[in-house]
């Protein structure tokens, strides 16, 4: 039931199309009638994705810049349609609306109001937060001190938000004696579908957010428009995000340097582990002027997942003439000298970055910060460029 996004034509070609048909059209005298058909074809094919939804009027589909991986359409009456691939389908039903006849049974039903959902999600809050919904939070898969999002430590401080366990172990009764409508799951959940099951044997609604998958940078930042259609928020999404967009705007003429990054961390297992070359991280790298160092990495495997585990040996002779190593504390410990680094392998001693004094730590709040993405690529092109490091928002350069 879920469609693929089709590639977008870019203005000058579409120009270039119509300007050829006109012609064309014009050469054998039937102008109208070309041009006419035409329209009509283009607007079939597009009206084709529109889902129809018994007794509800079509009103129009939200507009992304970035976003590939959800649509969203309005209807009259305050009803909205959330189109998430791979995910699940969601029909937003506002307060005292009814539900369409003959939906289909895959269709996710979230009944407003809602004003009391449970954040299992954790990388979803920051978008939340941005768009002024924290208010409609009521329960939290994080205890207060694993939140880097301050408002919502302070409204766990406050009691305003409760732990309700994590989203693995949720506290079933906590969220039916307080009335949870609404559970925003990532894509973690998928790996346990009984509480999935559980929830919604509860008559508790779950939103899989797929924000993460999406392959631009600010992508996942735009992903607050989702939030904002979901939490009746959409001039609060729409402003924070012009905001975000217009960092991206100020890097779109930055120049490549030349220069090659890794990053990375290392695991438990004394793997090392890399982003895919397809992911965020390294796109937002070349964004801001630089080289993923680990370009082949897209190849490696097969699945979805945007890290990859790989050897230190290969690791060396993939990395060791990297001009920048930066170290991803999002999982593991921060590493705050050299020294940290040597711990977790001498062969580290014969590393580029490491004896040029070019090694960098990558701040623990990043994961949760999806509504700032734009400021790790200005942190980026500030490191390339030996900018000041006063200024960034992420990096912290290790000695």
């Amino acid at each position: 039931m879920h469609k693929k996004k089709e590639q977008k034509i870019c203005t000058a070609t579409i120009l270039m199309l119509i300007m050829t048909a006109v012609l064309s059209i014009a050469a054998f005298g039937q102008e109208e009638a070309g041009t006419e058909a035409e329209t009509q074809g283009t607007a079939a094919s597009w009206e084709e994705h529109i889902p129809e939804l018994d007794g509800l009027t079509f009103e129009k589909q939200m507009d992304f810049k970035y976003v590939q991986c959800v649509d969203i359409y309005y209807y009259e009456g305050g009803y909205k349609f959330f189109d998430v691939y791979d995910s699940g389908q969601y029909l937003l039903v506002p307060e005292g609306g009814e539900i369409p006849a003959d939906l289909d049974k895959n269709v996710t039903i979230i009944q407003k109001p809602l004003s009391n959902v449970y954040m299992a999600a954790t990388a979803v809050m920051a978008l939340v937060n941005a768009v002024d919904g924290l208010d409609q939070i009521r329960f939290s898969s994080l205890e207060k001190d694993g939140w880097y999002v301050e408002d919502a430590a302070q409204a766990m401080e406050n009691g305003d938000i409760v732990f309700a366990g994590k989203y693995s172990k949720p506290d079933y009764e906590l969220l039916l004696s307080e009335g949870c409508d609404l559970a925003v799951e990532s894509t973690m959940i998928l790996h346990s579908p009984k509480v999935q099951e559980m929830l919604e044997d509860l008559g508790i609604p779950v939103f899989i957010d797929r924000s993460s998958y999406e392959t631009h940078p600010l992508g996942r930042s735009e992903w607050a428009k989702v939030y904002g259609a979901l939490f009746d928020r959409e001039e609060e999404a729409e402003a924070f995000f012009g905001e975000q967009n217009k960092v991206m705007e100020e890097l779109e003429n930055f120049e490549n340097t030349g220069k090659t990054v890794a990053f990375f961390y290392i695991n438990t297992s004394n793997a090392v582990v890399v982003r895919r070359s397809g992911d965020s991280v390294p796109l937002m790298i070349e964004l801001a002027g630089g080289k993923y160092v680990l370009d082949d990495m897209k190849d490696v495997s097969e699945s979805m997942r945007s890290s990859v585990n790989m050897t230190l040996e290969a690791f060396y002779d993939a990395a060791v003439d990297a001009d920048y190593l930066i170290y991803n504390s999002t999982i593991d410990a921060p590493i705050y000298s050299i020294d940290d680094l040597l711990a977790k392998s001498s062969l580290f001693e014969n590393f580029k970055a490491v004896q040029e004094g070019n090694v960098w730590c990558a701040d623990k709040y990043l994961y949760q910060a999806t509504d700032i993405i734009g400021e790790l690529i200005r942190d980026f092109h500030h490191m390339l460029t030996d900018g000041d490091e006063s200024q960034m928002t992420f990096l912290k350069k290790i000695n």
